[in-house]
Parts: structure tokens; C-alpha cells; sequence
């Protein structure tokens, strides 16, 4: 029998929104023909960065299925997750998990904490007895840093935001997933308690050998946490490869510019230029998807980015970039 070498594998994935009326509707490409996998062998954490509007949040709603592709395919451990029902959906739902940037939206402000982390044990029967289940809780809270004497009885508005997304990332390490999807995880939360949640990412993925989707909009946090790096814009995967490679050395013009818009941390040294990108329409996202979505924008455009789309090419074994440049 064949076995899968991937944990998640996303091929050619799409996501197709409609705008406007009934009488002139126009399609959207929200995520266009993304690819990319997440090895089952060793966890690492996947970052995907690009602005507002890239289409990274898309990726995430489809993988966890709270939205329909519109074609492509999701594989966990090799199989479609669109044919998963029953069991088998119940168990990639355990094994896939989400936690989302905003700390204040993800509680019921009715439920105590005890009862927010006790939900997925019954769900799931991850304990025997109360006994087991308190111990489980206990373990999981100290994984994230906080005491369990200090947060359960409470409730969400008696939490500070950190102690808040403290008790989403126990109540996800309580489940002992493979994946976590995490969206923006920290941007709701001030500079020292964003360092505390990426360290204890990292923990997961050390210790608990738990792979992650980061998304963020953040570069300074992706290249610290992140293992493999995928920039999208508009939709589309421009370059992906080994974090450091891109953010050191990017090859596309929008990872550079990225790159670039990244203050230096030097109150000597000053920024030169200034960085200009025009607002995106949504006629002019339609109207692109036929051609090099970045055109309009970049400095090093030739005729031939008017006319087609660039394909994704290996530079390395580790490193692509969809860029005529290259080509």
C-alpha cells in the first residue's frame, strides 16, 4: 500500500466569489491555483504573508472547510477532505485546528474558561473521569504559560487579550492536533505578548511535533517563526520557498517590495525612497486574471506580463517564483 509522504497537501486550489447584480455578476478569484504541501514526517511552520486582500484568510477558510472551493483539491494524509464524512470528518476536524486573531471574538462571554476547555474533551473522549480531565486541562494550561488556579472559574471578560489567546492555544494543544491553521494570531496583542505566543508556537512544533499554517501581514514575526514562506498576492502564490531564502534574497518585485516596506531597526538609517503601490479596484482584480496580476505595479514589467500569466518556475530545489524575470 502506498503511503503519503504529506500531511496536508493543497493542489491547484481555487475559490471563485461572484460580484455584483444578478443582471451583470462578474467572478472574483479570491485564491487562484494555489499549490503547496506540509510534510508528514517532520512538523514545520508554513507562513503565508501578503497584504490585505491576497487572499491568505481564504486559504485558511477553505482548508478548515468553512467555505466550498470552487476547484482543486485538499489532501490530509493523502486523502480528499471533501469525502470525509462520519468518523473520518470527525477526526480531521481533531486533528486540524484553528486559532484566529481575534482573543476577544473566539469566547462565549456566557462560559466560563473551565468550560471552553472541557468542551473538546467530552467531544472528542479525551478523559475518563473529571479526575482526567482536570489533569489534561492543567498540563494543557501550563503548555501556554498560565496556572490553572489563576484562570479557571473565570470568565473571558476577567482575562486580559494574551491570557485570552493563552487559553485558545491550550484548549487547541489540550486535542493534540497534527496542523493548526493560525490567522493573524497576534495581531490584537502588544509587542511582548506577541513574543510569548510565537515562543510558544514554537514549542508546539518542537516539543509536540505540531505543524502550523501562519498567516499574517506581519514579516518581522513570519521570518522568526516560520520554516517555509509563501508569498500570495491578489489571489496567487508569487513565490514560495525556504523563509530565510526569501526574506533575504526575495526574487519576485511584490516580496521585494514587502521586504523593502520593512522598517530597519536604526534610528541612523533612513528610508530613501518612498514605496508606492496603487489601490487595487475590484474591476482592475477582474480585469487582471488574465495576465500578470502585479503588472500595473511593478517596476521591472515587460510586454509579455500584459499578455500572460506567469507561471510558477523552480529557481532551487526549495525556491519558486512566478515571475517572467526568471523565465
Amino acid at each position: 500500500m502506498e503511503i503519503n509522504s504529506n500531511l496536508l497537501e493543497v493542489k491547484n486550489l481555487t475559490k471563485i466569489f461572484y460580484v455584483g447584480s444578478i443582471f451583470r455578476r462578474q467572478e472574483l478569484i479570491a485564491v487562484d491555483n494555489v499549490s503547496f504541501h506540509i510534510p508528514l514526517e517532520r512538523p514545520l511552520i508554513f507562513g503565508i504573508i501578503g497584504e490585505s486582500g491576497s487572499g491568505k484568510t481564504t486559504v485558511a477558510r477553505l482548508i478548515l472547510g468553512f467555505i466550498k472551493k470552487t476547484s482543486g483539491e485538499i489532501l490530509f494524509k493523502g486523502k480528499n477532505i471533501e469525502k470525509f464524512k462520519g468518523k473520518e470528518l470527525k477526526n480531521y476536524y481533531r486533528e486540524v485546528q484553528a486559532i484566529f486573531q481575534d482573543p476577544f471574538g473566539a469566547f462565549n462571554m456566557l462560559h466560563s474558561v473551565d468550560r471552553v476547555l472541557k468542551t473538546p474533551i467530552k467531544k472528542f473522549n479525551l478523559a475518563h473521569s473529571n479526575n482526567e480531565a482536570m489533569e489534561l486541562i492543567s498540563k494543557s494550561l501550563e503548555a501556554v504559560g498560565l496556572n490553572a488556579e489563576n484562570v479557571l472559574g473565570k470568565y473571558p471578560d476577567q482575562l486580559s487579550g494574551g491570557e485570552r489567546q493563552r487559553v485558545m492555544l491550550a484548549r487547541t494543544f489540550l486535542i493534540r492536533p497534527k496542523l493548526i491553521v493560525a490567522d493573524e494570531p497576534t495581531s490584537m496583542l502588544d509587542a511582548s505578548l506577541k513574543a510569548d505566543i510565537l515562543n510558544i508556537i514554537k514549542d508546539f512544533k518542537e516539543k509536540s511535533l505540531i505543524s502550523f499554517i501562519y498567516i499574517s501581514h506581519n514579516i518581522s514575526e513570519v521570518y522568526y517563526v516560520s520554516d517555509m514562506l509563501m508569498t500570495m498576492y491578489l489571489g496567487s502564490q508569487v513565490e514560495i520557498g525556504i523563509t530565510k531564502e526569501v526574506v533575504k534574497e526575495p526574487l519576485h518585485p511584490y516580496t521585494r517590495m514587502l521586504m523593502d516596506s520593512v522598517p530597519v531597526a536604526n534610528p541612523e538609517q533612513k528610508w530613501r525612497e518612498k514605496i508606492m503601490l496603487p489601490a487595487i479596484e475590484v474591476e482592475q482584480r477582474i480585469k487582471l486574471a488574465r495576465a500578470c496580476k502585479f503588472y500595473d505595479r511593478c517596476p521591472k514589467r515587460m510586454n509579455i506580463c500584459h499578455t500572460k500569466i506567469p507561471p510558477l518556475i523552480d529557481i532551487s530545489k526549495d525556491h519558486k517564483v512566478a515571475c517572467f524575470l526568471y523565465s
